[in-house]
């Protein structure tokens, strides 16, 4: 369960987060909504989801400043050289590449998010496609989704980003986008690296595993689990299977008969350095503080297993309490098994977010048919 910031969402074994700089949270407010002027972005994950909270606090300690620095020069040096920022219009992608066979076709969990009682909701959304270019080269052409509700009385509306699981593409998440619309969210997907619009063929995300693997040269994984626990626990298979062929890979250059815990351990030292170790979720979320943060963790995710979050958790408590901060910090774990059904998890999701983003709360906003407090 890596994750940045406001909230991060772990989900039936989808769960998925992206460092996104900080010219997301400049351009956003400029791009999204000519009538609003944003003071955060909230960001959720989906793939698991995530979402955060950009508010900057000056009560920062330096361990945290460490972290975030070190793990930001590490991110430079596995991407192309950054470029002004410039906003592209696009067209709407009328057939979305999905990089698995049989091609997805419906999802009960996306379906279940719900949506709030408007006539015709569809006829009253209004959609922009758009590119971000951050830096050279075409994974530095990020592609935008953008759903909000047309002529909404709401000035001021938080934004909530969706990323996709993997394999799949921003359009995915179209019914996600269009439940948190329905709520004034200003909802928004984007494609991950090697992804829908930053894809070409089956294979693409593969490749790129691969190469990294090989070379070095870039880093295409996300960082969204607790890695080192779930090597010392045995609890990698499920998240090594999700993208096997470049272990496969890693084994025959290694020399190995089988995949085993030696091999997944070197291979996330090579195409994410740090990420079971000195950037991992013990030491990447009790950074985030005082930032708001939500952790929601499914009962049965076999990517994130729930005893995963235990000592993140705990560390992370310990660092929003000498931050002064204790009421930013909120776990929800056991999520979704026997005692939720996924359209109560999302509820349940949406009523944090709404809880936390109270500045700009949209007043009509209910969640299980009661107003947010």
């Amino acid at each position: 369960m890596k994750r940045l910031r406001l909230c991060h969402f772990n989900f039936q074994s989808q769960t998925k987060k992206r460092i996104l700089s900080a010219f997301f949270k400049k351009k956003m407010r400029n791009r999204i909504s000519s009538s609003s002027s944003f003071q955060d972005i909230c960001f959720f994950f989906w793939l698991g989801l995530a979402a955060f909270e950009v508010e900057h606090s000056s009560t920062i300690n330096d361990d945290a400043d460490k972290i975030r620095s070190q793990f930001l020069h590490l991110l430079r040096t596995r991407r192309s050289p950054r470029v002004p920022l410039t906003v592209e219009p696009a067209k709407p992608v009328l057939h979305p590449f999905f990089q698995e066979v049989p091609i997805p076709t419906f999802s009960e969990a996306m379906e279940s998010c719900p949506k709030a009682p408007i006539k015709n909701l569809k006829e009253r959304l209004q959609g922009e496609n758009l590119y971000l270019h951050t830096e050279a080269g075409e994974q530095g052409q990020l592609p935008v989704l953008i759903l909000s509700l047309k002529d909404s009385s709401q000035k001021r509306r938080p934004a909530v980003v969706f990323l996709h699981s993997t394999n799949k593409n921003k359009e995915w998440l179209r019914s996600l986008l269009e439940a948190y619309a329905s709520r004034e969210y200003i909802a928004i997907a984007i494609d991950s690296r090697y992804h829908g619009e930053r894809a070409h063929n089956l294979t693409t995300y593969r490749d790129a595993l691969v190469s990294s693997w090989k070379k070095g040269d870039t880093m295409p994984f996300l960082f969204d689990t607790g890695f080192q626990w779930a090597i010392d626990h045995d609890k990698w298979q499920a998240r090594v299977d999700s993208i096997r062929a470049v272990f496969e890979e890693a084994r025959i250059d290694l020399g190995k008969s089988a995949i085993d815990k030696e091999v997944v351990k070197k291979v996330w030292d090579r195409i994410a350095p740090g990420l079971a170790s000195r950037f991992d979720s013990p030491y990447s979320i009790p950074a985030i503080a005082p930032r708001p943060l939500l952790i929601l963790n499914g009962a049965d995710d076999p990517r994130c297993p729930i005893d995963g979050i235990k000592n993140p958790t705990k560390r992370a408590r310990k660092a929003y309490g000498k931050a002064h901060s204790s009421n930013n910090f909120k776990v929800m774990d056991g999520l979704v098994g026997d005692n939720y059904s996924e359209s109560t998890y999302f509820s349940s999701c949406n009523g944090s977010l709404a809880h936390r983003t109270t500045w700009n709360r949209p007043p009509n906003d209910t969640v299980n048919g009661e107003r947010s407090k």
